[in-house]
């Protein structure tokens, strides 16, 4: 299975975080102790991969994201792609500004 570079080795990622195994992984809703097969080389399934990408390197928390917040956002990149795309930008400059 193809890993995104970012979360091809989680345990480098969480390293990197300055997250201890029981925090990185709890996050995404793995145990320490699967995480740390993950972090020792087993495959990580696709899901997981995703998780840790969306958690750890998009910076999404999972508990406070709704089912209804994907679906704003799908209707507005397609019904207002331009809309969409401006306010991305400022979303990801104003992530940038404030690290």
């Amino acid at each position: 299975m193809a890993q995104t570079s970012k979360t091809a080795k989680p345990r480098n990622l969480r390293q990197r975080l300055g997250l201890n195994q029981q925090q990185f992984w709890s996050a995404v809703g793995v145990t320490q102790s699967g995480g740390s097969r993950y972090e020792s080389g087993r495959s990580m399934p696709k899901p997981v991969v995703e998780l840790v990408r969306l958690v750890h390197v998009e910076g999404i928390d999972l508990s406070r994201a709704r089912g209804e917040h994907f679906q704003i956002a799908s209707h507005l990149r397609n019904t207002n792609p331009a809309l969409y795309s401006r306010l991305k930008d400022q979303v990801r400059k104003s992530s940038r500004t404030s690290r």
